[in-house]
């Protein structure tokens, strides 16, 4: 991976009052956490790790689980790993843009966990090797947000079979949230095999489209608070249980954040001290944004999760998305294909395979009580800003903020 890093900075120790100076690293131009020489000095050992130039195969897996295997090298970037997927899958070049591929931790249940979406400058077989755990996939999942463009992607075969698998699979693992009734819709349309007409009931749907993220803690509504964080429809969602009060959801739109950022940080083992050399517990990772709870009102909300800089991508692409919305833009103009870049057509096609019927819902599953967008059924606590000692440059900036008018309060 390549990291920019323009500047540093000299901190206070943990104790004692010791100095160390901090490097401030940018991927893609964002900077997402500080770290130390030593931590740095490993990064940079990873980076650059001699990786020879040769032909293999690499698995790519669709959202439904279905392995599409394709002929890359060593040295291609995820530009080019993308293109043979898509030219494997048979689907059309002014398509591609539509989906990216994601790097993902295959948990015992069979269930997803979310690392990170692979940037235009990685090896994607070189990022999941490099792993050394066949936990590790590649899963190839449509990259935009508003399901406007769903029209465009369901226009061709291809693209309506891949939207309908990561849908079904989608509602199999509760990402989407239905009713016994539109459920049975659901299964009703499945058996018609009418594509079209499920994946338009799905666009109904609660979290149609949404990212999933494992389970987190927040300091909203209140310290230590248990969450599973959603990120689609330019908002992330939060899923939450009170004491004694059924599971609820907050939401809270991109458009009424200001700000957030990424900070990292390493505990000190329980009992140990700060002098080097001694052990230290994982890295913590902490999205903080700041939300426009109500006109007069801003307030920091902290997530903390180990899938922090994910969720900020995530964040960052909506905005993205949202500005070129805005600006009169479409989705195909956000693509930056590279020029004159070829095009390796496989020899034989892979369909995408139909997934079987929905299963019926699990009973156990309980119904959520939506919060409204003002959050005004939780009770406010009083939460200041996170980490008093960061500084300005750590603060991803949000123009879709500047555009908030009383109608949207």
């Amino acid at each position: 991976m390549h990291f920019s890093i323009p500047e540093t900075e000299s901190r206070s120790g943990d104790s004692g009052g010791s100095a160390y100076v901090a490097y401030n690293i940018h991927v893609n131009g964002v900077l997402h956490c500080r770290v130390r020489y030593s931590q740095l000095l490993g990064l940079h050992e990873q980076e650059t790790q001699q990786v020879p130039t040769e032909e293999v195969s690499l698995e790519v897996l669709l959202s439904n689980g279905q392995k599409v295997l394709v002929n890359v090298l060593t040295s291609d970037q995820t530009e080019d790993v993308l293109e043979a997927v898509a030219a494997k899958l048979d689907l059309p070049d002014d398509l591609i843009g539509y989906f990216s591929l994601f790097l993902v931790r295959e948990k015992e249940d069979g269930a997803f966990s979310f690392v990170r979406k692979l940037q235009e400058f990685e090896l994607p077989y070189v990022s999941v090797t490099s792993l050394r755990s066949q936990e590790y996939k590649i899963v190839l999942r449509k990259s935009y947000w508003d399901s406007a463009y769903d029209d465009d992607v369901m226009e061709n075969r291809v693209g309506l079979n891949l939207l309908y698998a990561q849908t079904v699979s989608d509602i199999e693992r509760g990402w989407i949230l239905v009713t016994k009734e539109q459920h049975r819709q659901l299964k009703s349309l499945q058996e018609k095999v009418s594509k079209k007409e499920f994946l338009r009931l799905a666009q109904t749907l609660r979290h149609y489209g949404y990212l999933r993220f494992d389970a987190c803690v927040a300091d909203f509504p209140e310290k230590d608070c248990p969450v599973v964080v959603s990120a689609g429809n330019s908002e992330l969602s939060l899923q939450l249980r009170l004491p004694g009060q059924q599971l609820r959801e907050g939401s809270f739109r991109v458009t009424r954040m200001r700000c957030w950022r990424v900070t990292s940080s390493v505990p000190l083992p329980s009992g140990s001290t700060s002098s080097p050399g001694r052990g230290r517990g994982e890295v913590r990772l902490e999205l903080a944004f700041e939300y426009l709870m109500s006109k007069d009102r801003l307030q920091w909300v902290t997530i903390t999760s180990p899938q922090a800089i994910m969720m900020s991508i995530c964040l960052q692409s909506m905005v993205d998305e949202l500005m070129v919305k805005k600006s009169g833009g479409s989705i195909r103009k956000m693509l930056r294909r590279r020029v004159g870049g070829t095009l390796r057509r496989s020899d034989s096609q892979q369909a995408v395979k139909s997934p079987p019927l929905l299963e019926s819902p699990d009973a156990t599953r309980e119904s959520m009580v939506k919060l409204s967008s003002k959050l005004s059924a939780v009770s406010l606590r009083g939460i200041g800003s996170p980490s008093t000692d960061a500084s300005a440059s750590d603060v991803h900036g949000n123009f879709a903020f500047e555009g908030i008018g009383d109608e949207d309060l």
